[in-house]
């Protein structure tokens, strides 16, 4: 049984802060899946993104966290975000965002598309445009372990790979030339988000990774 989560009033110094992000960024009503990690347990947790701004959101969630708590989020289409719990009540958790101005100006943009998505294709809405790649590579992880896996898609700022060995979320590996750290899990294998930015030419990024066929 988790703990109950310790009740917060408005007097709380993380509580106004967040309200004073509410009156600043513009709150967006979605419906989105999404994921919460917590780092100290390395527990994952399934949550609905209610609704979303560049600093902050409000999860529908079956379990309770305390105020406080550090989280990274992952909301579908929207990406990795990392914060701390500032409400927790009624089955709905408060997150504010932990974000750089760069993040939160490119969340707002996202936040433009998906309220007129009707007029675009969902590709649109990602920090960049994913690319079906099939081939082979491998990464290696902290401990030198060296992993086969079969590449599904790849972007300027990360690659997806089946994989039957799913590192934790947040570990660090080396894929071919290039620094990552895994960024998600999925039903295949995982996420890995590139450190520092990639080349941007894709066939150079391809030649990075080593990916053959």
């Amino acid at each position: 049984m988790p703990a109950h989560a310790p009740a917060m009033n408005d007097t709380d110094p993380v509580v106004a802060r967040s309200k004073a992000d509410r009156r600043r960024f513009r709150r967006v009503t979605v419906d989105l899946p999404g994921k919460l990690f917590i780092p100290a347990t390395s527990q994952e947790l399934p949550c609905t993104v209610v609704d979303l701004s560049p600093g902050g959101a409000n999860l529908a969630c079956e379990s309770e966290l305390a105020g406080d708590t550090p989280i990274v989020l992952y909301a579908n289409t929207f990406g990795r975000f990392e914060g701390q719990v500032v409400r927790c009540e009624g089955g709905q958790i408060g997150i504010r965002f932990h974000s750089t101005a760069l993040k939160r100006e490119r969340t707002a943009e996202q936040l433009i598309l998906y309220m007129n998505r009707s007029l675009l294709d969902e590709a649109d809405l990602r920090r960049d445009d994913r690319t079906p790649t099939r081939g082979l590579t491998r990464f290696v992880r902290h401990d030198g372990q060296i992993v086969a896996c079969e590449v599904l898609d790849l972007s300027m700022s990360g690659i997806s790979v089946k994989t039957d060995i799913r590192p934790a979320i947040g570990e660090f590996v080396l894929i071919g030339q290039l620094a990552g750290r895994v960024a998600r899990h999925h039903q295949d294998g995982v996420g890995i988000e590139f450190i520092g930015g990639a080349d941007n030419s894709s066939e150079r990024l391809k030649a990075k990774i080593a990916i053959t066929r």
